[in-house]
Order: C-alpha cells, then structure tokens, then sequence
C-alpha cells in the first residue's frame, strides 16, 4: 500500500511561518587563501596557497581544482570540507555560508580544504517493479547479489530452501534443498563461486553457482541456529588456495571454516551470549558482536586465530556490525563500473584487483584505516577505528569509540555505510531513517516517511541513493543529497524483510512476508 505522509505539526507550522534568515553574501567580501589537500594521501595540491573569492561554492571549487589538477578536459566531480582539529567541516553550498558566516574560521585564515572524488556515474533510481518470482513456500528472510552484478540473486526462506533467480529474465535458475529448518542468511564467497547458506537447523551447506547443487555434506557443529555468516575477503588469501568462512551461532560461538575440505578448522569461544553477527575485515581481522553486550576483535591474519580485544560500550544486545569497506569486500576483484571490466575468473588477476580496490577505499592520508560501526537495542549506535595507524597489533589499537550516536527512540535494526564510507544509514524500529557522518559519527538528517517500523536498508553503488523496506509493506528510495523521499514503491502484500541494492545499481530486489521476490528498476 502506497504510504500518505502526515501532517505537519503545529511546531512545524509555526515554523514555517518565522521569517527565515536568507543567506546573502555581503558584497565586500574580501578574497581568502585556501589550499587543497588529498584526503587519500593527506598531500597537500602542488601550487601552494591560492587566493580565490570568500563567495565561491562547490562547483566554481571543482573547476579550481579540476584546473590545477590538468584535468579541466575531463574535469571530475568533488566534495570538500574544511580541515579542522576535531572535525571535519563539510562544505555543502559555499565558503561564505559553511565556514566564514558560523566563524569556523575568518577571511584572515588560511583555509585547508581537503578534497574527495565522488563517483563519476550515477546509478539511476529504480522507479517500477518489473518482475514478481513466487516460488518458496515460506516467508523470504536474507538475499543478497552476486559480486559481479545485478544478473544473479540468492534468496533464503522460511521454506528451508534457497533459490538462485536470473534477474533478467525473472525466473528461478535452482531451487536448492537440503536444510530441514528456515534458511536465516545467505552469502557470496567475493570470487563469486561459491554461495553459503545458514539455518535454523544449525547447519552450514555450500553451493556451486553453476549447477546450483550443493557441494558436499552439511557442515555440522554449532549446537544452535546460524545467525550470519562472512567469507575472508579476497585479497587476503595471498598465494592460500583455501578460501575461509565465518559462522556465528546463537550458541554463542563463531566457527571457522575451510571452504575447499569444508571442516571446522576453529572454534572462537569467550562470548557467553548469543552472536548476532560478524564481519571479517580487509585488514585481516574478524570483528564479532554478541547479546552479551560486547564486540570481539579476532587476529585471523594467520593460520591460528587469537583474540585481540574486547570492545565494550552498549548497554543492551549488539545487534549488528558494519564495515566502512563492506562495498568493495563484498563485490572484491570486480569493480562494477570500471571502463575495462574484469569478467575473468583468473584467481590471481581477481586478488590483485580486490587488494587495489580495498586500498582505495580504505586509504586516507596515507593510513590504511577501516571504521567499525556497532547497533544495539540500548537505540544507541557506537563508531570505532580500532587500527587508526594502520597496523593491526594490539599495542596500537584505539579501543574507545569515536562517536556515541544517539537518536533513534527505538531498538536499532540494521545500520550500513555507503559505498564510498562517507555516510552511515541506520534503521529503527521507531519508524525512521538517520543519516550520520560516516568519518566523525556527526548526525546529518532523518528520513520519514514510513508509518511503521524499518527493517533493512542498501546503499546504491554511487552513495547518492538509499533504499529502504519495512513492515509498513512498501520500498521507498531516498535521495541522500537533500534528505527528501524520491521514490515510493508500494506493491507487496505485507512486511517486507529483506532488501538488497545490486552492485552495478541497475536493480533492488526486495522480499519478505508475502513469500514473493520483486524486482525493481528504472
């Protein structure tokens, strides 16, 4: 059902009757100084200090920048923020209104700006359902894409089935059976070979993409349901053949095991809780949340795993935890949108591109750093950068968080960081989105709209777009730019559980209560 937004309220009315203070930039503004520095390697632009109108915005910057970087033929888009001690200042119009009117700094200062690249293609907003799969029997509870792209989804259901869909034609290419119990999460290994899935009946099974049958027998040995599981990212296997997988468990346990003989190679043990979800790091270690309250911090960078740390901070269920990297993890050696697309399947190739794509997003200021997120039921969320210089030894992790987000009214549900980590999404069961600042945890905007609780959300490849799904029955797409609802996509029947944004941004499959897989696009 289509979702009608409610009135404003009195305060809101009120408001919006006050005179609002325009922003006029004075006509004697002086010029300023300002220098532009890399924010992936922290040097500052060749060229030194520029003096450039007080009034200048964000576009006449990019062609400033485009200019002195010998790009002005094909000149690339930017975003900037102002250097500061504690934070970041972002420049969203101009340098009047965001830095010189608030006084962060005056026309006397010098002034840092720090510049990003932003995506160069733009994912177009899905905007009408083009095919509806029925076939499983049982609500649909996790899905996911494959790393490659949008031509392939996974879907897990409380039927005890699996099913693997070409969303191009919409219909189903296997029906995997095998679990006795609901199928609770699903994943691609980053290669793009091998599809796990966990369930109910406490068991592990492996699929093979091709023949969509299951590889081997299931791998037993948690004594409770599966609640998430992740693959060890691509770039770290080096010259390993052996690709591993992490499963949590309500027992309280996270298991490791090895893909290709498909055993149990170790049991990590010290929550005394159940584990609600995992997350194995670029940076070559496993982090792990728990009822217990706490986040482990797991060494897997060798063949023994050990546990680093223990992160504690919430005062109720960690209910799950988010990477800044889970982009190009989850998608390793092929980049989407790349002008020479690798569509090979030469293991060597396909690590070298996932270390280089993982490098990319995680470098900044020459620091290779990977920011954690953590969600609970205590309506709080907690930002961490455990390794801020880039090494992971216990001696130099930061075990203190670096923002403590409050906000939401409700238990948190599921909380994720866009494509290029710039921006968190966090959704609640009090109905809304928020926006925070993925770098400092600074809260940014609320998106309402839904009348009734959000369970999941997905990022498009660009970070401009968010889609969201929720009990109220509907898909609404959000544009992140100006905080606004851009699209409402009513069409299921009843609670919608699970949705995914593919890789390539051409396609959001969504799914739930109704036991029907819809797929949207432009």
């Amino acid at each position: 059902m289509a979702t009608v937004l409610p009135p404003p309220s009195k305060r809101a009315r009120r408001e919006a009757q006050q005179p609002k203070n325009a922003n006029i930039i004075p006509e004697d503004l002086p010029f300023v100084q300002v220098q532009f520095r890399a924010a992936d390697t922290g040097q500052v632009l060749a060229g030194g200090i520029h003096l450039i109108p007080g009034s200048s915005n964000v576009k006449q910057l990019e062609l400033l920048l485009n200019g002195l970087l010998g790009s002005s033929d094909d000149p690339a888009p930017y975003t900037f923020s102002l250097v500061d001690q504690l934070n970041p200042i972002a420049i969203t119009s101009d340098l009047y209104g965001d830095i010189l009117r608030p006084k962060h700094r005056s026309t006397e200062d010098v002034l840092t700006l720090e510049y990003v690249p932003q995506a160069v293609f733009r994912v177009k907003s899905v905007s009408r359902c083009t095919a509806t799969m029925s076939g499983h029997g049982g609500t649909i509870l996790s899905m996911a894409f494959s790393p490659k792209n949008g031509a392939r989804l996974i879907t897990g259901s409380g039927d005890g089935t699996a099913r693997l869909w070409d969303t191009d034609m919409g219909t189903p290419v296997a029906v995997m059976k095998g679990h006795e119990k609901w199928v609770l999460c699903v994943a691609w290994s980053p290669d793009a070979n091998v599809l796990a899935t966990g369930s109910m009946d406490c068991s592990v099974r492996l699929w093979d993409i091709k023949t969509g049958m299951q590889i081997g027998n299931a791998m037993k040995g948690h004594s409770k349901w599966i609640t998430s599981l992740t693959f060890e990212p691509l770039h770290l296997l080096g010259g390993r053949k052996g690709m591993r997988l992490a499963s949590t468990s309500k027992d309280g346990t996270v298991r490791i095991w090895d893909v290709a003989t498909r055993a149990s190679s170790q049991t990590l043990s010290g929550h005394t809780a159940c584990v609600t979800c995992a997350r194995w790091s670029g940076m070559g270690v496993i982090y792990s949340c728990s009822q217990d309250k706490t986040i482990k911090v797991w060494d897997a960078r060798g063949t023994t795993i050990t546990l680093i740390k223990t992160l504690q901070a919430h005062a109720h269920w960690v209910n799950f935890v988010a990477l800044s990297t889970d982009f190009v993890l989850k998608t390793g050696g092929f980049d989407p949108f790349a002008k020479d697309k690798l569509v090979t399947d030469d293991d060597e190739l396909l690590r070298k591109s996932s270390r280089a794509r993982f490098l990319k997003a995680s470098t900044q200021n020459g620091v290779t750093t990977e920011r954690v997120v953590t969600a609970s039921d205590d309506q709080t969320m907690y930002l961490w950068n455990p390794f801020p210089k880039g090494t992971v030894e216990e001696s130099s992790m930061n075990a203190k968080p670096v923002a403590r987000m409050v906000g939401h009214q409700k238990a948190i549900n599921h909380v994720a960081f866009s494509a290029d980590g710039r921006i968190l999404a966090s959704c609640s069961f009090d109905n809304s989105i928020k926006l925070w600042d993925g770098q400092t945890g600074a809260f940014l905007t609320t998106l309402r709209g839904h009348v009734a609780a959000v369970y999941m959300c997905s990022w498009s490849a660009d970070s401009r777009l968010l889609a969201t799904g929720s009990k109220d029955c509907t898909v609404k797409v959000w544009d992140v730019r100006n905080g606004k609802l851009y699209m409402d996509l009513p069409g299921h029947k009843d609670e919608v559980y699970a949705i995914e944004w593919s890789s390539d941004g051409k396609v959001v499959a969504s799914g739930g209560r109704d036991k029907t897989v819809k797929l949207w696009k432009h």
